[in-house]
């Protein structure tokens, strides 16, 4: 478009409101922040946004699924550098459109990808549909920038017909922002013409994504950078969705609330607590990268799903699949091993309760403590823990405001000796090593809810007082 056709943008276009005058307008660039860094929940978006009633059935399956795999494939995939390499740099968009040509997905297996979910005690699959970088993996009618152009195959489809035949629910991941088709968010935000364009198109492509793969499960929206939920229509958006799929989730990433929230890098429960769900990587990246090597072990995606139990989440953990669309096989060990281990020791992480803790005050849920030996979980009268650094003959756990009945060991189906003189447990004669390859698990069954409680001194003070921390800190729980 010509400079004389253009409008330029003011804050509130930015936003996605629309623009009365016409011109060259100069904005101060602290406006413009400000816009950007506001919650943008416009009235009119705010209905279709706003989170489920307490009689809203459709999340039950989700709060219960605790584990989840989310998958990241595409063209960037080709190149082992990260998801964001187009962006990151800054490749000509002709050279990077040129990687469609060897685009053959040859070893990607959408039966392979569903079936190690499965052994994984995974019971979902979020996958990417379109990244940032515009190649959508499905067929359709709104860009030759596909994977079906590119090697004659519908990835999605291949997916979610693998999915269902395994009874996994599925969550379609999808880019709000696409740096390939033209005009871009970039172009969108410094005209106005171009802006409604732009967004017209994200919403095009989302209503063509769930009328071709209906019914799916979630909505999983991602890459809202540069708007707020008014420049997005948000509302109009997930009003859109949901009247092709009314049972249909929405994560929070077009910036409303949606059905959960999705912490990413970390494992923080909402505060009031809602369904929520984190999105972690296996190593350090969630498109392949070749040289990134830094995976996690068993024990740390236990220990992962351990922490999301213990806050009545879910953990979606990402596999970036290699360029020929191979799983490395670093993913396929890991989660085979963390997949036995749930057969041993999965009752300590599903259909759990809440049993978290706090720092600065005891709030409702405050029935948890910390530990060196590892965290807990719990379910109706029972505490489980999950012994990461086995202390070798000796376990004590203090501060508990119950009394311990019988303590089981899991996978084994052991039943161990104790002694309890107070709010002091201590089981004694224990192996000296750790009695399962990956970490055991200790249930204790209780005479009521389990709960205990410690602080910062030697005794429970007797007036009011914070648990461990006087004031706001930078610890993250």
């Amino acid at each position: 478009m010509t400079r004389k056709g253009r409008r330029a943008l003011t804050t509130r276009a930015a936003v996605g409101v629309p623009v009365q005058a016409r011109g060259e307008i100069e904005v101060p660039i602290s406006s413009v922040l400000a816009a950007f860094a506001s919650e943008g929940t416009h009235a009119e978006n705010t209905p279709e946004g706003a989170m489920m009633s307490e009689d809203d059935t459709r999340v039950d399956w989700f709060v219960e699924a605790r584990f989840g795999m989310l998958v990241h494939y595409g063209l960037y995939s080709l190149l082992g550098r990260g998801e964001w390499v187009l962006n990151r740099e800054s490749i000509p968009l002709a050279e990077y459109r040129k990687l469609a040509g060897s685009f053959t997905a040859e070893d990607f297996d959408s039966e392979e990808i569903c079936e190690l979910a499965v052994r994984a005690g995974m019971k979902y699959v979020t996958f990417a549909t379109m990244h940032h970088d515009g190649f959508r993996l499905y067929d359709t009618e709104l860009s030759d920038f596909n994977s079906v152009n590119a090697c004659r195959r519908d990835l999605v489809e291949e997916l979610v017909t693998s999915a269902r035949k395994r009874g996994l629910k599925i969550s379609l991941y999808h880019s709000l922002n696409n740096w390939m088709d033209q005009p871009d968010a970039v172009t969108a935000l410094e005209d106005a013409d171009a802006c409604e364009e732009f967004i017209k198109n994200t919403h095009d492509r989302i209503k063509e994504l769930v009328t071709r793969f209906n019914p799916v499960d979630v909505m999983w929206y991602d890459g809202w950078w540069p708007f707020n939920a008014e420049g997005w229509k948000s509302g109009q958006m997930n009003k859109m969705v949901s009247k092709i799929q009314p049972h249909i989730l929405f994560n929070s990433r077009n910036c409303l609330p949606g059905d959960f929230a999705t912490p990413e890098g970390h494992l923080s429960a909402p505060r009031p607590w809602r369904p929520w769900e984190a999105c972690m990587t296996m190593n350090e990246s969630w498109g392949y990268h070749r040289g990134d090597n830094n995976w996690k072990s068993p024990q740390e995606i236990v220990a992962l799903l351990a922490k999301a139990a213990a806050g009545k989440g879910n953990l979606l953990l990402n596999i970036g699949p290699c360029g020929d669309g191979s799983i490395p096989k670093e993913s396929v060990s890991i989660l085979e091993s963390v997949g036995e281990w749930l057969e041993r020791n999965g009752e300590c992480v599903f259909a759990t309760d809440i049993f978290n803790y706090g720092l600065e005050k005891r709030e409702p849920h405050h029935r948890a403590d910390w530990s060196y030996q590892g965290p807990f979980t719990a379910k109706g009268t029972d505490f489980y823990q999950v012994v990461r650094h086995w202390p070798g003959e000796t376990l004590t756990i203090a501060g508990l405001e119950c009394n311990v009945r019988r303590v089981v060991l899991l996978g084994e189906n052991r039943e161990l000796p104790f002694t309890q003189m107070g709010n002091r447990v201590a089981l004694k004669g224990l192996p000296e090593t750790a009695p399962d390859p990956v970490c055991p698990v200790l249930r204790f069954e209780c005479d009521r809810e389990p709960s205990m409680y410690l602080s910062g001194g030697m005794r429970t003070p007797k007036v009011p007082h914070p648990p461990y921390d006087p004031a706001a800190s930078d610890i993250q729980l």
